[in-house]
């Protein structure tokens, strides 16, 4: 009988390059407040949040994960013919099908594969687990993550749990072979029966019909129960993270940077105590003004951490995301 023939993948992998793309328009919270009875003092201490992205017409998924992806590639030194998937990460691109990846694929000029999936805002650890594993098992030599979302499309201006929080971007990596280890073990998972505490106010091919009579509908909009996904990101996520060290093998000392998905700032200090993190590490916390773009926030936290030298090249990084689902995962990187 014969024997399939098994191909062999690098041995380790790592980020070799970040980029991202942040909108034109701001946001402040000046503007979110005429729309909602609040404060920018309340937005200010209850998420962090000063202001946030917003795309204008023409800064679409596409665009924005285009010009992200552009940035990443030349940061890694190789061109879009030389990559053998992407993978992007999004909710809202508005087709189930085709994925917004093969457009990207088309734009960046490769015939690798090409598919989106939908993690919320844990896809782009999601990403970078998968592709990592391309690399290694030999799929793909290099590939491309993507996470990027124009969640304005879904904000309800009006609802005062959710109109000051999402903003709009993109964020890619290139994820390529390596002689030493970059990549650490991904600690994921899901826990469905938390499904309803973020969901959209109703499915594509749902649509209620309007309150008034009339033939216009409002949305689909982003709804969230804030108190419970506060409470289990604050909880939950803590566990993971120190999941995600200890798989690693270090501690949270060796750490040079901490980089979790922008969801609030609140979630984020609970995590940094339960870590024990020293004083010394940097910590991200591009909410203030990017606001949170769901899976474009760790990758464009990560870009400006490097950009502004907040970060180390070469230095290890715990990742963590999560979200509507809900989901999570979580990495050590070594920062490219």
């Amino acid at each position: 009988m014969a024997v399939i023939r098994e191909k062999q993948g690098a041995a380790h992998t790592r980020i070799m390059g970040v980029g991202g793309y942040v909108p034109s328009r701001v946001v402040t919270n000046d503007e979110v407040i005429t729309w909602i009875d609040s404060s920018d003092e309340w937005i200010r201490t209850r998420s962090g949040i000063a202001e946030r992205r917003w795309g204008t017409p023409e800064e679409t998924v596409l665009e924005m994960s285009v010009q992200s992806a552009g940035k990443a590639l030349a940061a890694a030194g190789i061109s879009g013919d030389q990559l053998g998937a992407i993978i992007v990460s999004t909710v809202s691109h508005f087709h189930q099908t085709p994925a917004l990846a093969c457009l990207v694929a088309d734009r960046l000029g490769t015939n690798g594969a090409a598919y989106d999936i939908s993690a919320g805002c844990a896809g782009f650890c999601y990403g970078v687990a998968q592709a990592s594993d391309m690399v290694k098992a030999g799929s793909a030599e290099y590939v491309l993550v993507i996470g990027v979302e124009r969640l304005s499309d879904l904000t309800d201006i009006h609802d005062r749990g959710t109109a000051f929080i999402f903003g709009d971007g993109a964020g890619a990596v290139v994820i390529g072979p390596s002689d030493t280890p970059g990549i650490g073990p991904v600690v994921w998972g899901a826990e469905g029966d938390k499904y309803d505490t973020i969901t959209q106010t109703f499915a594509w091919n749902d649509k209620p019909e309007a309150e008034d009579g009339s033939d216009e509908v409002r949305g689909p909009f982003l709804r969230m129960e804030g108190q419970a996904v506060f409470r289990w990101a604050s909880y939950q996520m803590a566990e993971v993270s120190l999941k995600a060290l200890a798989e690693a093998g270090i501690t949270a000392g060796d750490l040079d940077a901490f980089i979790p998905h922008q969801a609030n700032n609140r979630i984020t200090d609970r995590l940094v105590k339960v870590l024990g993190l020293p004083e010394e590490v940097p910590v991200a916390r591009t909410i203030a003004e990017y606001g949170n773009n769901s899976a474009a926030t760790i990758p464009l936290a990560m870009e400006r951490m490097l950009a502004d030298g907040t970060a180390p090249s070469g230095g290890l990084a715990l990742l963590i995301g999560f979200g509507a689902g809900l989901v999570y995962a979580a990495q050590v990187v070594a920062l490219p």
